[in-house]
């Protein structure tokens, strides 16, 4: 009776021991699942970026800052066509274009030649320009994001990412400074005549008042720093060398203007 006993306890210990291995063995798998269902969504969520900008230093600063901070993969090129000539082309979850100007005549170029050769890759612009009309007609190109360069990085990620999903993003405060000031009635002579956007024929029209940066940017409701670059883009056109220039020049064309009407 003792003997039997005895084995009716091992008997018991033994399947105590075989449940606790069962349960190990359930836990090990639970967790082994969940282990690669995360692998697959971080998988899933990784960003693959095509980085295309000229600009050296821009180009590997913001590569770093991708890479380290938002945890991207990124390959930078100097030129789409460095990348296009790949002979084994890297996949791209999005491939953004960055300048400092929106309507960057190379920019423009690069965006009808991916959308010729790679049509389904989704294409973000980068630019220190926030100008209505500029955004609106790099949209037109077929770019399904345009982010400012005033925006946070995160912010510039998330974007990247909605792009890749299959969404458009536009940043809201030029979107909101459009509809605030849909036309200028005080410069149409200058708007009309094709020299300039019509943000650019308003801030054409607040240097001949004589107003500095931050006026400008205040009542046309945008940054100081979009103020500057339309102010040397204006420069440019009208081939001052001064703010005093512009003015000088733009009263000539608005005279001119008056004259032939």
């Amino acid at each position: 009776m003792h003997t039997i006993g005895i084995a009716a306890d091992k008997g018991s210990v033994s399947h105590v021991v075989s449940l606790e291995r069962n349960k190990l063995l359930a836990r090990a798998q639970q967790r082994s699942g969940a282990s690669e269902t995360s692998e697959d969504s971080d998988t899933q969520s990784l960003l693959n970026v095509v980085l295309i900008d000229k600009r050296t230093l821009v180009r590997e600063c913001l590569t770093r800052s991708l890479v380290t901070v938002a945890n991207c993969k990124v390959l930078a090129y100097a030129t789409l066509d460095a990348w296009l000539d790949e002979p084994e082309r890297p996949a791209a979850s999005v491939v953004v274009f960055c300048s400092a100007k929106g309507n960057d005549p190379e920019l423009q170029r690069s965006l009808q030649m991916l959308a010729q050769f790679a049509p389904d890759t989704p294409m973000v612009a980068l630019s220190d320009a926030e100008d209505p009309d500029q955004i609106v007609e790099t949209l037109e190109k077929g770019v399904r994001g345009y982010i400012p360069t005033s925006v946070p990085l995160q912010v510039a990620v998330e974007a990247m990412r909605l792009v890749k999903a299959g969404g458009v993003y536009v940043p809201a405060s030029s979107l909101m400074a459009a509809r605030r000031n849909p036309s200028e009635p005080s410069t149409p002579d200058l708007t009309l005549n094709g020299l300039f956007t019509a943000r650019q024929a308003a801030v054409v029209e607040a240097l001949r008042r004589g107003k500095a940066n931050k006026i400008i940017a205040y009542d046309l409701n945008m940054r100081e720093s979009t103020v500057k670059v339309h102010v040397r883009n204006i420069m440019r056109k009208l081939k001052a060398r001064n703010r005093t220039e512009v003015a000088f020049l733009a009263n000539d064309l608005l005279q001119e203007r008056m004259r032939a009407n």
